[in-house]
Formats: structure tokens, C-alpha cells, sequence
């Protein structure tokens, strides 16, 4: 996710206007010094983060900065080509999710809160000038797989524009298009939807610890506070809507994970000072962090990984069969494979799964003169680098290729060369647990 390359967009792209028209966006770059406000705008994002940051504890600094600018960039919503979700995350209650929907209920655009939401609802309440959508107890929404899938798809649609959802209404029955796009804040107890989180700027929060302290959120002082400087990110970016519409910045990421953060990225640059440079590393640790989150919860990214961990603590043996690599898989306490389908892993499975990645058995001869249904370690090359490239970049290439067996003349193919063991986990033969 995270890379080097810029991302660029050419031509003129239509976004709604501070008047709600259409205006025509040439390609431009960040604001200048006096259309920034000569600072003002640092200054005021600066105080801003630190409101913020006084009522809750979030995950590190760089989720503090991505917080505050996703906060000002919902004043300027009405001319951003994407409304990135922010995912507020934790394990269990008491992380500080609710708080921190407290503090973006008083300082974003327009917000409007709630704890349910039906999908008539959701698309009834966005137009032109959308609200901010703020809603808790997400998890509830998404308990079970299958609920809900409508409004989920409404959630994934609102973060681009020009998605909208269409109905039959009035006594003509005529088809109308509903506008979706709108930026949106969930919390939930475990993850959203990964087709959510992939669209979103994800806090990860834990409980507090003894010594990290905050102040008390009480909505008589709490409220006049967070409100004047919502009022102030109001009266300093309104008059920039028109430079944020026609600014194309330069992002140190790619594809989605540019849709999402280039809005924060573009209040950034507005704001000038420290911003542009603290939003861009915010970014990268961030997506960075989630890229590796989803490796490890992905079951198939997940399978690719704990085969390399197979091959490597045999060796990395041109080839194993399927029944020691299965025997393998299942042996590791911490991992998913043994509850998988009814019985667990099995070959059928190992092979249905790996056929995504063009990665299929074939007939090799091992020790002994065993000859069995196997997996070539070369054939695992291509998707380790390409589906875990920390992997790749350290994996240790075979001596020489391992192709399937072909017999000849009635003579069984060779063997390759090497004995696969089969151990328990944590012993010298067995594969080692991963951590």
C-alpha cells in the first residue's frame, strides 16, 4: 500500500461547489501562502489537535494528526472527489471509541449521530451539502455476516462520488437517484467490513493506562470550546473551498489508500507549516500498519505465510507433499487450520485455496522412493512477493527448480534432493509457532 510513487490526476473533474453547482476543476497545486492565511490555518489545526487530544487518548501521534485534519476536511466536503471513513476501533469497551464520536459531534461539518441506521434513512439524509455522519455501536449494525448488506454497500458507495443509490418514488414511480457521498465515522467493538475498513482511516484504540490522563469530557465547558474552533475551521476553510477543489497533491501512497487520505493530505497543504509534511508521514505509518493488519487476518495471505514458515523450518526443500504440509498447517496451536471446514484442513481444501494463486499439486517422488502429491517451492515464489513481500525479500531461493514428475518408460521421476521431516511445533524437525 504504501510506496514512493505520486499520484496524479489530469483534467478537469466536476465537484460540487460552495454554492452546490458545478465547477470546473483545473489542475493546480497547493494553495498560496496568502490563500492559506499566513499560517492561521497551522496555527488553528494545532490548536485544534490539541483539544482534541486533551479529552482522548489515541494510538499514537500520527492517528492524533490523521484525526485532525479528517476533522476539517468535512468542512470542506462539498468539493472533495472522496469522503473517507474514519473507523474507530477497539477490542473491548471502555477503549475511548464513544469519546472521541463526542468530540467529532461538536467540532465536524454538520453532524448528525446515531446508534442505528436503516439504509432509507442513511441515503434520505445526504444531498448536496452532506452532513457528517457519526455513528456508535457499529458493531451492532454488522453483528452478523449477511445483515446489513445494504447499508453496507450504501457506506462503500458515499466514499466517491457519483455513486448514487437509485429508487422508485413519488406517484409516477420514476426512478431517482439518492446521493450517498458523505464522510462517515463508525465506531464498533472488533472490526467493521473489510470493504468499510479498506475505505478508512483506522484508529486502533486500547483502554487507557493509569498514567495516561485526560480531561474530563463534560459538555458545559466541553461544548463552547470544540464548538468556537469548529466555527473557526468553518470561517477559515470556506473561503478555500474553490483552491481545495482544483489541488491535486502529491501523495506517498497509491490507488485507494490515496482516495482516502488525499483529502487530509489537501487540508495539509492548505494549512502549510509542519502539516504537509506530518500528514504524509501520518499516512504512510498508517497504511502501512493496516496493509500488515490485513496480511495477518486475510485466511489465504494467511495460508502463503504459514507455508513459508513450513518450508523454511524443513529447509526450503524443492518440494513437500501435501500430506506433510497439511500435517504441518494443522500442528500449529495459533493457527486457523484446524478449525477450518468441518474436519479441518485438509489436502481438498489446501488445493481449492492455493488455486487462487495459480499454485497447484503435482506428482513428485520423495524419500524412500515415496512418491505422493506435492507442492513445487518455486510455484510459491511469485505470490510471496507479490502478497508478502517482507517474505520474499529475505526467502532463500532453492538450489535448483522442482518440476512435476512425469514417469517415463514406466520409471518413477526423480526424487528431490532432501528428507522432509515432520515434528512438533517448536521442535528441530517441526515448523516453528508463529508469534
Amino acid at each position: 500500500m504504501a510506496g514512493t510513487a505520486q499520484q496524479k490526476r489530469t483534467g478537469p473533474v466536476d465537484a460540487w461547489g460552495p454554492d452546490h453547482g458545478t465547477v470546473s476543476r483545473p489542475t493546480r497545486g497547493p494553495a498560496d501562502p496568502e490563500e492559506r492565511g499566513s499560517g492561521d490555518g497551522a496555527e488553528l489545526l494545532d490548536e485544534l489537535r490539541a483539544a482534541i487530544g486533551k479529552y482522548v487518548v489515541l494510538p499514537s501521534d500520527e492517528a492524533l494528526t490523521a484525526v485532525t485534519l479528517w476533522v476539517a476536511a468535512t468542512h470542506i466536503q462539498t468539493v472533495l472527489q472522496h469522503a473517507p471513513r474514519l473507523a474507530v476501533v477497539g477490542p473491548t469497551k471502555g477503549c475511548g471509541k464513544s469519546r472521541v464520536l463526542d468530540v467529532l459531534h461538536e467540532t465536524v461539518h454538520q453532524p448528525i449521530m446515531t446508534v442505528n441506521m436503516s439504509k432509507a434513512v442513511l441515503f434520505r439524509i445526504i444531498g448536496k451539502n452532506p452532513r457528517t455522519i457519526l455513528v456508535d455501536e457499529a458493531d451492532a449494525i454488522f453483528s452478523k455476516a449477511g445483515d446489513n448488506e445494504e447499508l453496507r454497500g450504501l457506506l462503500n458507495a458515499g466514499h466517491q462520488r457519483n455513486r448514487p443509490a437509485w429508487r422508485i418514488s413519488g406517484p409516477e414511480h420514476k426512478p431517482t437517484p439518492y446521493p450517498t457521498f458523505a464522510m462517515a465515522a463508525l465506531a464498533s467493538i472488533g472490526d467493521l467490513p473489510d470493504t468499510i475498513t479498506d475505505r478508512a482511516v483506522v484508529l486502533r484504540m486500547q483502554k487507557r493506562k493509569p498514567s495516561e490522563k485526560v480531561t474530563p469530557f463534560r459538555s458545559r465547558y466541553a461544548t463552547p470550546e470544540l464548538n468556537a474552533l469548529r466555527d473557526k475551521l468553518a470561517a477559515w476553510l470556506g473561503p478555500l473551498r474553490g483552491t481545495a477543489a482544483s489541488m491535486a497533491p502529491t501523495m506517498p501512497v497509491e490507488d485507494r489508500a490515496a482516495d482516502t487520505w488525499e483529502p487530509l493530505v489537501i487540508v495539509a497543504d492548505l494549512a502549510g507549516g509542519h502539516w504537509p509534511a506530518s500528514a504524509r508521514a501520518a499516512c504512510v505509518a498508517m497504511t502501512r500498519f493496516e496493509a500488515v493488519q490485513d496480511e495477518q487476518t486475510n485466511l489465504k495471505t494467511r495460508l502463503l505465510r504459514d507455508i513459508h514458515r513450513v518450508f523454511e523450518a524443513h529447509g526450503n526443500p524443492e518440494a513437500l507433499s501435501s500430506l506433510d504440509l497439511v500435517t504441518a498447517l494443522l500442528q500449529d496451536p495459533d493457527a486457523p487450520w484446524a478449525e477450518h471446514g468441518t474436519n479441518g484442513l485438509n489436502a481438498y481444501h489446501l488445493g481449492r485455496m492455493l488455486r487462487d494463486f495459480d499454485i497447484r499439486p503435482a506428482n513428485y517422488r520423495f524419500d524412500k522412493g515415496r512418491q505422493a502429491k506435492g507442492y513445487a517451492r518455486n510455484r510459491f515464489l511469485d505470490s510471496w512477493a507479490r502478497h508478502c513481500p517482507d517474505l520474499a525479500e529475505t526467502a532463500p531461493a532453492p538450489t535448483h527448480d522442482a518440476t512435476p514428475a512425469r514417469p517415463a518408460q514406466g520409471k518413477p521421476p526423480a526424487a528431490p534432493a532432501g528428507s522432509l521431516p515432520i515434528g512438533p511445533p517448536g521442535s528441530p524437525a517441526g515448523p516453528k509457532r508463529a508469534r
